[in-house]
């Protein structure tokens, strides 16, 4: 995978890193850049030497939304035209990866950027930041989906005063609600997020966490009985895979586990 335009992609055994890679603008997003990163995602997924993906942000910043260029360009009522014609992918798409997408926010995430990081499974968050929607106060409505991926991950109350106030939260908050699943000092942050990537990637069954990350989302919007029966018709369609049986037996015998890529 080669590098494309304000995005850096680096695959290591196992696990590719894709660094937002304009440190002189805060990581901004400029349209061209948020595809780039699109294409990327759809690469990685497709790779099957890879098992899981990193997104960080190069310098302090991880992400601080769309680029001020590319929010000016907006006010002109053809370029809003084809800036939306001009989207290859969907908005959604990280949620669509088959596999395990994890975020070392490493600082600041604002706006669209913000979402990236919420679109990850897994998000380290370096103590130093700060995160925001900032949508609000742009004169902009909860882009993106966040109106649906928010509540799910903190809550509606919650999501209701992130997006309504686009006030700044710091990383004890976010931890507090939910919105990251680890701080750590920025030094740390990503080289952290990639051994929990690594040791997915090792220890785990691809074809177990696509079905899982895929029953996580189907479950959020289905009643309990639906999800119960399907849980189990999916767990008794497991037993005859090979996956489980290597990992009976790579537990039977403490090794490491030999599963297949993705198809």
């Amino acid at each position: 995978m080669s590098p494309r335009e304000g995005i850096a992609v680096e695959v290591d055994a196992d696990v590719c890193t894709i660094t937002f890679d304009r440190p002189h603008a805060r990581n901004a997003l400029t349209g061209p850049m948020f595809e780039a990163y699109c294409a990327a995602l759809v690469e990685a997924d497709a790779d099957p030497a890879v098992r899981a993906v990193v997104v960080t942000g190069r310098g302090d910043w991880f992400c601080t939304g769309a680029a001020p260029e590319a929010l000016g360009a907006l006010l002109d009522p053809a370029a809003r035209q084809t800036a939306t014609a001009a989207a290859v992918h969907p908005p959604d798409l990280p949620l669509r990866l088959r596999k395990p997408l994890i975020a070392a926010v490493n600082g600041g995430a604002a706006g669209l950027g913000l979402v990236q990081a919420l679109n990850a499974d897994v998000r380290f968050l370096a103590a130093e930041a700060r995160l925001a929607t900032s949508f609000s106060r742009l004169g902009l409505v909860a882009e993106y989906g966040s109106a649906w991926l928010l509540p799910r991950l903190v809550g509606r109350a919650t999501a209701l005063d992130l997006l309504l106030s686009g006030r700044k939260v710091d990383a004890g908050e976010a931890l507090r609600i939910g919105l990251v699943q680890r701080v750590l000092p920025r030094a740390e942050v990503l080289p952290a997020a990639v051994a929990y990537a690594r040791d997915l990637a090792t220890s785990c069954s691809p074809a177990a966490m696509a079905t899982i990350k895929a029953q996580v989302w189907a479950a959020a919007d289905s009643g309990s009985d639906e999800a119960f029966a399907e849980s189990v018709r999916l767990m008794v369609e497991s037993f005859g895979r090979p996956d489980f049986t290597e990992g009976v037996l790579a537990s039977r015998d403490r090794r490491t586990p030999k599963f297949p890529p993705l198809g």
